[in-house]
């Protein structure tokens, strides 16, 4: 039943379930960087230099890294080959901070090594800034207008399941990054075994977080579809 606005009730029971999938991935993965940050590693080998070794062990040999500011905010930026780590992982040699910062060599390795979703995800950057930034305005203004302008709402969903689309590709990349960073961090010595068990729980906690996003985008776009199709039934 449709109330105020195209309010469908049953959305709501949908989106729930989706609002608190992504607040308990968020206080996991905070919760879980926050327990193996206070566990330093036995080679005391920091951030920073964790991810130098394990994108040399990839064969990545021309790569920067950088400290900035913030609270997990690193990253890998493909078009300078730049992985940025944050204040609690550039310095730091606990296990949070090598498991975060060789994830982020993991991905310097993809671009390197080709790995195709990864080639995906980049490709699919410019039009889901553009579909991000487009597809609520056009939505709502296609609601506001009469219902012949149905198009217009169309056009919205159509940028925003370009949105959609990078989630669910995001995935498998975020997932293999996550998976050479361990075998890496095993292979090179930087982490003994019981350490890189507590690795791969901070990787897994920061992995749910884009499971929760892919799932919201994914009723957000169940909830654009039930309104246009109520909007074509009222025709």
């Amino acid at each position: 039943m449709y109330g105020f606005y195209y309010f469908n009730y049953a959305y709501f029971w949908i989106m729930v379930p989706a609002l608190i999938v992504t607040l308990i991935a968020q206080v996991r993965v905070n919760s879980t960087f926050a327990r193996y940050s206070r566990t330093q590693t036995v080679n005391r080998v920091a951030g920073a230099e964790a991810a130098d070794r394990v994108a040399r062990s990839g064969g990545v040999r021309r790569l920067g890294i950088r400290r900035i500011g913030g609270n997990l905010t690193d990253n890998f930026d493909p078009r300078n080959d730049t992985i940025s780590l944050s204040e609690g992982v550039y310095s730091s040699s606990s296990i949070s901070a090598v498991g975060v910062a060789a994830h982020e060599a993991g991905h310097a390795i993809q671009k390197a090594e080709g790995y195709a979703p990864n080639q995906i995800r980049a490709a699919l950057v410019p039009v889901t800034n553009f579909g991000s930034r487009l597809s609520m305005p056009l939505i709502i203004i296609g609601l506001i207008l009469p219902v012949q302008y149905d198009f217009v709402v169309y056009a919205g969903i159509i940028l925003y399941s370009l949105v959609v689309l990078f989630q669910l590709v995001t995935l498998p990349v975020e997932f293999n990054a996550s998976s050479r960073a361990i075998r890496a961090l095993d292979s090179t010595g930087i982490l003994y075994p019981d350490e890189l068990e507590g690795a791969k729980k901070v990787l897994r906690a920061a992995a749910m977080t884009y499971l929760a996003a892919s799932f919201t985008a994914l009723v957000t776009l169940f909830r654009f579809l039930l309104i246009a199709a109520s909007r074509r039934d009222s025709r």
